[in-house]
């Protein structure tokens, strides 16, 4: 993709919007001789010195766009590389070592065999990717960010709702990336000299910088980062497959099986079903008749063969904890340490390899700390005008001590936080298809709207439907620290239902609801 056109075009936009009077001055407050008569108030003032930010951002060729619409004007030119682009972005982004210690539960955690837990993993991606791939859709169709898209469904306030609930999913990512990271560079230093910790500030600094640039240097890092990923994960299969545990049946009585697998295939799904609140973000310099088909089969390609391939190399890994002692001394010291043993055979290169993969979390990082910068900014008209460097810089901090605070307890970040936060994504996405094939398939939407509460749905309907659609969520859903009381019907540590429930009750009472509200206020 060639997004310098379309972004030189947005930058020279925001130029334009400068004004000639003093940074922070208006104009009615400036006396014949330019001096301002009195102070400003502090408001007026900050606004000016983040207009001025701005424009050194522009002047320094950064994106200093945030969630404006972008036009139909300030589009790219697109050619056979960006359509290429589009499934190289998402095999980089998922090509990483966190969908690795993402499979590596299956064995370690719910107990399940090697078989049983490829098909949860493999099946779980694939249909959460659908969600992600009809997602991606809407950034060339609106030109908008995908969570002002979900304005049109939530309406202006419920809508901030999700926003705060996708800023600390994004976060949450973010803190699995570097504290994994952190971990495979401690384990190949000599003699473990370089800390888990000094690791995570190296995969969290240079993932801000890549952020930072925006969407054009976002887009040409994430072309050519997947090809060392791949051939260190293929590499990785090869030295490792020798020691996979292939034979040995899931442990636990047959209700046990059932529900650990329910619950893998729904961490596993969480996983990629979360990536549908961020994916159009990076395609909304793609002209509006960019193919559907096109955009959706390609993203949704270069998910499921990404998470494929990460899901299988991590069931493989852990399924060997039990048969092989070197790999349970490094599962207790981590799941970056057992990626960093897979590769011991072949010593001082694997410890090459093993760098590499903990550099290949930095793509899996940016996408979530770019697209933070935005969401924080749909919190408000305030948070609007702060600039989206800002806005990273802040995300970044966060997830960073974060990271510090709980890199010993990778396992359990995983499985408590990403089937949490697959819930209310569940919910979100069923609110958004109805809204579209129910209620929008002849108006349509108006995308000049995008800004305007009065032309945004009231969203009483979606609010009240994510709400029960929470409340079954709650009911069926299977974590350590709460386990519901349909959830644990299902064998002796429950089977986590969350995803489908919430998406299926919050699908039932939209409908009638959006009705009731459209007939009342009409919009």
């Amino acid at each position: 993709m060639e997004p310098q056109k379309g972004i030189n075009v947005a930058e020279a936009s925001e130029k334009d919007n400068f004004t000639t009077s003093p940074v922070g001055v208006p104009d009615n407050t400036l006396s014949n001789d330019g001096t301002a008569n009195r102070s400003p108030p502090i408001s007026e003032r900050l606004g000016g010195y983040m207009k001025r930010f701005e424009q050194q951002l522009v002047e320094y060729n950064l994106e200093a766009r945030g969630i404006q619409r972008v036009e139909e004007n300030e589009r790219l030119s697109l050619t056979w590389i960006a359509y290429l682009q589009v499934f190289l972005l998402w095999v980089s982004i998922n090509l990483a070592a966190n969908n690795i210690t993402l499979g590596m539960l299956g064995p370690a955690v719910y107990e399940l065999s090697f078989l049983d837990s490829s098909l949860c993993s493999v099946l779980g991606a694939v249909l959460g990717s659908l969600a992600a791939a009809w997602s991606a859709t809407w950034g060339p169709i609106s030109g908008n960010r995908t969570l002002v898209f979900g304005r049109y469904a939530m309406g202006w306030w419920p809508s901030k709702i999700v926003v705060l609930l996708n800023v600390i999913q994004m976060i949450g990512y973010c803190l699995i990336d570097c504290v994994v990271g952190g971990q495979i560079l401690s384990a190949v230093s000599p003699n473990s000299s370089m800390s888990v910790a000094v690791g995570i500030v190296i995969v969290a600094i240079i993932s801000w910088a890549v952020a930072t640039f925006g969407i054009k240097f976002f887009h040409y890092y994430e072309r050519f980062a997947f090809l060392p990923q791949l051939i260190v994960i293929c590499i990785l299969f090869g030295v490792s497959a020798t020691k996979y545990d292939l034979a040995s049946p899931s442990q636990g009585d047959p209700r046990t099986v059932t529900g650990n697998r329910l619950s893998f295939f729904s961490i596993c799904l969480s996983a990629a079903i979360t990536y549908a609140p961020l994916a159009a973000d990076f395609f909304v310099y793609y002209p509006p008749d960019t193919p559907k088909l096109a955009c959706f089969g390609l993203t949704f390609f270069g998910l499921a063969l990404s998470f494929t391939m990460t899901f299988l190399v991590g069931i493989g890994l852990a399924s060997g904890i039990a048969i092989h002692p070197e790999y349970s001394a490094a599962w207790s010291s981590g799941a970056g340490a057992l990626i960093v043993e897979g590769f011991g055979p072949l010593h001082g290169f694997g410890k090459f390899c093993s760098v590499i993969v903990a550099l290949g979390l930095i793509s899996n990082t940016i996408p979530p700390t770019y697209s933070s910068g935005i969401d924080f900014q749909i919190l408000g008209r305030y948070a609007e005008k702060v600039p989206r460097i800002v806005w990273n810089t802040f995300g970044v901090v966060i997830y960073t001590v974060c990271a510090l605070a709980g890199r010993g307890y990778l396992s359990e970040i995983f499985t408590n936080f990403l089937a949490l936060m697959g819930y209310w994504v569940a919910i979100w996405f069923a609110i958004l298809i109805e809204e579209r094939y129910l209620f929008r398939r002849r108006r349509g939407y108006n995308w000049a709207a995008w800004d305007d509460p009065t032309k945004l749905p009231i969203g009483l309907a979606a609010f009240v439907a994510f709400l029960v659609g929470w409340a079954g969520a709650i009911l069926c859903m299977a974590q350590v620290w709460y386990v519901g009381p349909l959830a644990r019907l299902v064998g002796e540590y429950g089977a986590d239902m969350g995803n489908y429930v919430g998406f299926s009750w919050a699908g039932i009472v939209y409908p009638p609801l959006r009705y009731i509200e459209l007939r009342r206020f009409g919009i």
